[in-house]
C-alpha cells in the first residue's frame, strides 16, 4: 500500500455546491475547510485541511462511518453494517473537489465531506449546544422568561431550557391561569413522566392525602421520589392560585452544598456517598422502594445525584458501628441545606412557573394557612434526555 500524499485536483477551490457529499446527518456540520492532501499506511489515513489542520484515522473508524446507501439506511440514517469482520484494505485514497474519496480492495467506495471530517478528526471536541452545569453562586436569582417568549420557540424557548439545564432552576413568567397548562407547555419538549402520583399532579391541601404535599403543613427541602430507582430528573410546578397566608418555595442546590460538605468535612461526605439506604413510598395501593446512597458519586468524582426526602426514608438498616456516624453525617449535610447562603426563596404568582432539576435541586415550602385562601400549584415531570434532545434540535435549527 502507498503511503505518498495525493495531491487535491486544481478544481478544488471552486467546488460546486452539488458535489458537497450528504453524510446523512440532521445535526449541521461546515463546508470546509477543504482537504488539501491525503497520505495512507497499512491501518490509517492521515488527512491535511487547507488550513494547515492534520488529523489520522484508523482505516475500521473510516469504514464503520462510510455513508452510502449500502451502509446507512438512506430514511433513517441509522448504521446497517457492523464492524466485526476484519476491514478490507484500501486500493486508493484521493482528493476530488476538496473531499475524500477511498476505494477499498472489496471494491467498496466510500466519499467523505470534508468539513465533516474536520469537525470529527480523533483528539478534537466539537462544540456542543448543550451548557455545563453551574453551582450557585452567592447571591443567586434563576434567570426569568416570559410565557409568551418560551412559546414562540426558538430563541425564548433555547434560553429557558439552557438556564433550566445550567442552573437546575428556572422562572416562567405571565403565564395564563388555564387549567393544565403545566401539561401543555411540557409536551412541547417531550411525553410526561408518569409516576405513582399521575402523568400531571395538583398540589393542593386536600383531606386523607397520601403524601405532605397535599396537606398545608411545611415541606422542608427534600427531593421528590428518591425511593424510585430513577428517580424523575425535571420537575414543572405551575401557579394557578397562591392567596392564603404563608406558603412560599424554597430550593437549595444540592449539589453545591453537597461539594461543601466534602470540604468542610470529607469524612462525613464519603460516609453519605458510600453508604445506601432505604427509601420507600408506601400506601394502600403501592410500596415502591430502593436502596442507594445519598449522594451519587461518578468515578470521576463529579457529583451526579442528590438523593434526600426525609418523609420517606426507611428503617435505617446499617451496621451498628455505622449508624452514630452516618446520622451525625446526615445532620451536617442538612444544616449546610438549611443554611441561609444556600438557600433561596420564591413566592409564586399565579401564571408563574418553576421548573427544576429534580436530581440536584432541592425545594420545599412554608406551612400556610388554607382558611385564608387558596394555594393550588400543578405539576408534572420531564426527563432529562428530552431537554437536552429539544434544545439540540433548536440549536441545529439556528
Amino acid at each position: 500500500m502507498q503511503s505518498d500524499a495525493v495531491q487535491p485536483q486544481a478544481t478544488d477551490v471552486s467546488l460546486r455546491a452539488d458535489a458537497l457529499i450528504d453524510m446523512h446527518e440532521l445535526a449541521p456540520y461546515p463546508e470546509r475547510p477543504w482537504l488539501a492532501t491525503v497520505s495512507t499506511s497499512e491501518s490509517h489515513v492521515r488527512l491535511t485541511w487547507e488550513n494547515g489542520d492534520e488529523g489520522s484515522y484508523p482505516l475500521i473508524w473510516l469504514r464503520d462511518h462510510c455513508a452510502c446507501e449500502r451502509c446507512r439506511h438512506p430514511q433513517t440514517r441509522e448504521r446497517l453494517v457492523m464492524p466485526l469482520e476484519e476491514t478490507p484494505r484500501l486500493s486508493g485514497a484521493r482528493v476530488v473537489q476538496g473531499q475524500l474519496q477511498l476505494s477499498w480492495q472489496d471494491e467498496h467506495i466510500s466519499r467523505f465531506a470534508s468539513g465533516w471530517l474536520h469537525q470529527r478528526r480523533p483528539g478534537y471536541s466539537s462544540p456542543s449546544p448543550l451548557p455545563n452545569t453551574v453551582a450557585w453562586p452567592h447571591g443567586f436569582a434563576a434567570e426569568r422568561v416570559r410565557h409568551s417568549d418560551l412559546v414562540a420557540g426558538g430563541e425564548g424557548e433555547q434560553r429557558w431550557l439552557t438556564a433550566l439545564l445550567r442552573d437546575g432552576l428556572v422562572l416562567l413568567d405571565d403565564g395564563p391561569l388555564a387549567l393544565d397548562e403545566v401539561s401543555r407547555l411540557a409536551q412541547r419538549i417531550g411525553p410526561l413522566r408518569a409516576t405513582n402520583f399521575g402523568a400531571r399532579f395538583d398540589v393542593v391541601s386536600k383531606p386523607n392525602p397520601n403524601n405532605a404535599a397535599y396537606t398545608a403543613i411545611g415541606l422542608a427541602l427534600h427531593t421528590d421520589l428518591p425511593n424510585w430507582r430513577q428517580p424523575p430528573d425535571i420537575q414543572l410546578l405551575y401557579c394557578l392560585k397562591n392567596d392564603a397566608e404563608g406558603g412560599g418555595s424554597i430550593f437549595a442546590d444540592g449539589v453545591q452544598v453537597a461539594e461543601a460538605l466534602r470540604a468542610e468535612h470529607p469524612a462525613h461526605f464519603t460516609l453519605l456517598a458510600t453508604t445506601p439506604i432505604d427509601f420507600r413510598f408506601q400506601d394502600d395501593e403501592q410500596d415502591i422502594g430502593v436502596r442507594e446512597p445519598v449522594i451519587d458519586v461518578a468515578p470521576d468524582g463529579r457529583i451526579r445525584e442528590i438523593r434526600f426526602n426525609n418523609w420517606i426514608r426507611d428503617t435505617l438498616h446499617l451496621p451498628e458501628a455505622l449508624i452514630a456516624p452516618w446520622y451525625e453525617a446526615y445532620a451536617h449535610f442538612w444544616a449546610l441545606l438549611n443554611a441561609p447562603e444556600h438557600r433561596i426563596s420564591l413566592e409564586l404568582k399565579p401564571g408563574q412557573m418553576v421548573a427544576f432539576d429534580n436530581r440536584r435541586v432541592l425545594h420545599g415550602r412554608e406551612a400556610f394557612d388554607p382558611s385564608t385562601g387558596e394555594r393550588h400549584l400543578q405539576g408534572t415531570y420531564l426527563d432529562r434526555d428530552m431537554l437536552e434532545s429539544r434544545l439540540r434540535v433548536l440549536a441545529r435549527q439556528g
